[in-house]
C-alpha cells in the first residue's frame, strides 16, 4: 500500500476511533470507549508512519537534486544543473507537506 493510501487509511481509522470513544462515553461503556481510544491511536500511529516515510523520501529527493546540481554546475551543464535544483525542491516540498 502506498503511503498516500496508507495515511487515508490512518485517518479513517483514527476518525472511527474517535466516534466509538465518543459514543462509549455517551451510553456510558467503558470498554466501548477504550476500544475506540486504541482504535484512534492506531490510526494516528498509522498515519504518522505514513508521513515519515514520505519525509524520508523527500531527504532522498533533494540530497540527488543537490548532487546532480553540483555535478552540472561542475561539468558545467547547465540543463543537468537546473534539472537538479528542481528535484531538490520538489524534494524539498515532499518533506514540508508531511509534517
Amino acid at each position: 500500500m502506498k503511503n498516500a493510501a496508507k495515511r487515508v487509511s490512518g485517518t479513517a481509522k483514527e476518525l472511527g476511533g474517535k466516534l466509538a470513544r465518543k459514543a462509549g462515553r455517551a451510553i456510558g461503556s467503558e470498554r466501548l470507549e477504550a476500544e475506540g481510544r486504541a482504535k484512534e491511536l492506531e490510526g494516528r500511529a498509522q498515519k504518522e508512519r505514513a508521513k515519515a516515510g514520505e519525509r524520508l523520501k523527500g531527504y532522498a529527493e533533494e540530497a540527488g537534486g543537490e548532487l546532480k546540481r553540483r555535478a552540472g554546475k561542475l561539468l558545467d551543464d547547465e540543463e543537468m544543473e537546473v534539472k537538479g535544483a528542481l528535484k531538490k525542491a520538489k524534494g524539498r516540498v515532499r518533506r514540508e507537506a508531511n509534517r
